[in-house]
């Protein structure tokens, strides 16, 4: 009788369990779309740092629905994830405009979920998105008023039960899961061996790295040779080799890059920092002409700092920057007609700025914002489509403000890097580095954190401060900056 008993409600509790799982893979990514819209990095093209965030994201909770969908799936460790969410005007009909001045807001969340369902409530609550369409795609769910939801069973079953036949409770399993955290000590314990095994591999290409730019460096007379993304340490000697290739069979037409930075990224051209742009997509005929049109791109460059000089002396002495951390990557033809037609506006508008009033304050250009504003970091973010008399009487509001925010910046730069040459020293690291994305605010608070700490995990190490836990392909240590 008893194993009949038990027959009976293994079969009611599979069937429970199939029911809070009806939703298919297509099923959560249709169920999704508003969050990809709100978050989607192709969206955040004017702000590197929150792309890079959102990317880091998406990649890491792909895998979390991967897992979801596996066959023999059990359970997956707690996931947390941060993302920068579009925000939306209140009573806008148009979805291309209804983002407001502010553009995002940043939300965090742990992910914790067993189904794909519960998965997609817990995001879609967490990031303040309405849950109303997901019911359509599943007919056999109850509604979720939360996003920390419970396992949809029609049954509830008493703790006796469990106590009795020895299954696990699922809502029990579920608060344990809530209540686990990873922290950074735990997370070393799992991926040290893993991250050590990584680095090792790849010491003998981390030499050729620097070898291959050394010599290339030292061939060309140029500055420095940088990457705009985290490339792994193969692609970028890989890199390396082809042009040192296009040395060998054209050397007469690199004789142009002398003194500058050369710079791997997705396209080619010159930047509006100045440096030159080499698309890895890219063959050697097309850095050809690249290195071939230097002249042209040095004579637009002088042209694009007179530019930025008229509109200092329109604005009172403000600095024009250009923060290749914080700006998107821009080819200098692009910035050049973005500097020109703001200049227009200034010239038109005749603002009665004092000369040199504004000196020593900084300020940049951003097309994808309507309203200005003042960064932390003290220098004014100026829309292209600003208002000038707006922003006259924002800059004179708050150049007080801008100018304690650029004192506070250089004390915060000098005291960032004395925390990292400690700390490098302290845990005996290879190297200690930032991602782009982490403010020196957030960075400074982590390695105060991090030198109260005994961590011998670190030794030879390289560690990188980011927004989450991972290990890189060659090795290098990635931790949030805000780590438990």
């Amino acid at each position: 009788f008893y194993y009949f008993i038990r027959l009976c409600l293994e079969k009611i509790l599979l069937q429970c369990i199939l029911q809070s799982r009806t939703l298919s893979g297509a099923d959560a990514i249709n169920a999704l779309r508003p969050f990809y819209f709100a978050v989607h990095p192709d969206f955040f093209g004017q702000h590197p740092k929150e792309r890079e965030v959102n990317e880091n994201s998406l990649k890491r909770l792909n895998g979390y629905l991967e897992n979801l969908q596996k066959p023999g799936f059990r359970s997956v460790k707690p996931t947390q994830l941060t993302f920068y969410v579009r925000e939306r005007e209140p009573n806008s009909s148009n979805v291309q405009e209804s983002f407001s001045s502010s553009g995002f807001r940043a939300v965090s969340f742990t992910l914790h979920t067993r189904d794909l369902l519960s998965t997609v409530l817990v995001i879609l609550n967490s990031c303040s998105l309405s849950t109303e369409h997901v019911q359509s795609l599943n007919v056999n769910s109850q509604p979720h008023k939360e996003a920390k939801s419970t396992v949809n069973r029609p049954i509830k079953w008493d703790k006796t039960y469990y106590s009795f036949t020895g299954f696990k409770d699922p809502e029990e399993e579920l608060e344990q899961a809530q209540r686990m955290e990873t922290t950074l000590i735990s997370w070393l314990d799992d991926n040290e061996a893993k991250a050590v095994k990584k680095l090792q591999k790849s010491l003998p290409l981390r030499k050729e790295l620097e070898r291959l730019k050394f010599e290339l460096s030292h061939k060309l007379q140029l500055s420095d040779i940088r990457w705009q993304r985290s490339w792994g340490i193969a692609h970028r000697c890989s890199q390396l080799h082809s042009l040192g290739r296009l040395v060998q069979q054209r050397p007469e037409v690199l004789k142009n890059v002398k003194g500058h930075t050369v710079v791997f990224t997705d396209r080619s051209g010159m930047s509006a920092a100045g440096h030159v742009m080499l698309g890895t997509m890219d063959v050697h005929h097309h850095w050809t002409k690249i290195f071939e049109r230097l002249p042209n791109y040095y004579k637009l460059q002088k042209r694009l700092l007179l530019l930025e000089d008229r509109i200092s002396q329109l604005l009172g002495g403000i600095q024009v920057i250009y923060i290749e951390e914080l700006q998107p990557l821009l080819t200098l033809e692009e910035y050049y007609e973005t500097l020109h037609s703001f200049y227009n506006k200034l010239r038109d508008s005749r603002l009665p700025f004092h000369p040199h009033s504004l000196r020593g304050l900084q300020m940049i250009l951003d097309s994808d914002r309507y309203a200005p504003s003042l960064h932390e970091l003290g220098h004014f973010t100026v829309p292209t489509v600003c208002d000038p008399t707006t922003l006259q009487w924002f800059i004179f509001a708050k150049a007080q403000k801008a100018r304690e925010n650029l004192k506070r910046k250089e004390e915060m730069m000098i005291t960032e890097k004395e925390l990292i040459d400690t700390s490098t020293e302290r845990f005996s690291l290879d190297r200690l580095y930032k991602e782009p994305s982490v403010s020196s605010a957030q960075m400074i608070d982590c390695c105060k954190r991090l030198l109260e700490e005994s961590l011998p995990y670190l030794q030879g190490m390289h560690l990188c401060i980011s927004h989450f836990y991972s290990v890189l392909q060659d090795g290098d240590l990635c931790i949030p900056w805000n780590w438990k």
